[in-house]
């Protein structure tokens, strides 16, 4: 009975701090590996996380995020413009900039195509309030298939085949391989260059073999796709960004 007297609250899943006015909602996240309270603001979400370590108190993490409000309204101000898929608006598909045009009522495929002028364009079909969904999908699909086929080249190059492709909305992550074999992708990475698809693809390829980052790990993706480190490189620098778009 007397230990219950001294055992720790729960945390509340949120609290909300303001700056300037405005009031951010802050996410509580508790884990016995962190050794210090961290403040995150997902560039590709704009989720902002507290972390605190497991015996850290509640109160002091509290002020710890009250006293980051500026540092948290920065970082939020830094994420990338949202662009929705409507017509008239441009995204990139497989690295090259298309425009978003609104062809047809009538019903029919979605497809990459090329205007009068000989400019790249997504050419939607359907009732125009349908256009978001209909490009979405297109998305995923075309994702889907340029997955498949770079993860078939890779396994058959690797001898191990994959139990299964997924295609998702990470924020965390581009890519996962479970110990089963299985393979989740983001259906995003449509949006960049097709040899940051292909790295992405042998980069959990590899996993089949290598469940690490290793110097094996390292040495077998390199060698699936000589061009990992240009391909990291581009979502250095560009990631982020892939997440603005929709």
């Amino acid at each position: 009975m007397r230990l219950s007297l001294f055992k720790r609250k729960p945390d509340p899943e949120r609290i909300e701090v303001s700056h300037a006015g405005v009031l951010y909602p802050v996410q509580i996240k508790r884990r016995a590996s962190a050794r210090r309270m961290t403040l995150r603001v997902s560039q590709a979400s704009g989720e902002i996380t507290l972390t605190l370590p497991e015996r850290a108190d509640f109160a002091a993490g509290r002020l710890f995020a009250e006293n980051h409000g500026g540092w948290i309204a920065a970082r939020l101000a830094k994420r990338p413009q949202l662009i929705p898929f409507e017509p008239g608006q441009t995204i990139p598909f497989r690295g090259t900039p298309h425009r978003i045009v609104h062809w047809s009522k009538a019903r029919g495929l979605t497809r990459a195509t090329k205007d009068q002028d000989g400019a790249p364009i997504l050419a939607v079909a359907g009732e125009s309030a349908h256009v978001p969904r209909r490009i979405k999908d297109f998305l995923r699909r075309a994702a889907l298939e340029d997955l498949e086929a770079a993860v078939a080249r890779h396994t058959a190059a690797l001898g191990i085949p994959a139990r299964r492709i997924t295609i998702r909305d990470t924020t965390s992550r581009w890519g996962s391989c479970s110990s089963q074999g299985h393979l989740n992708f983001s259906w995003r990475l449509i949006l960049a260059p097709p040899l940051v698809l292909d790295y992405l693809a042998a980069h959990e390829v590899a996993h089949l073999k290598e469940m690490n980052h290793s110097h094996r790990f390292w040495a077998l993706t390199h060698k699936l796709c000589p061009r990992t480190e240009e391909a990291e490189a581009w979502l250095k620098r560009h990631g982020a960004g892939l997440h603005a778009y929709g």
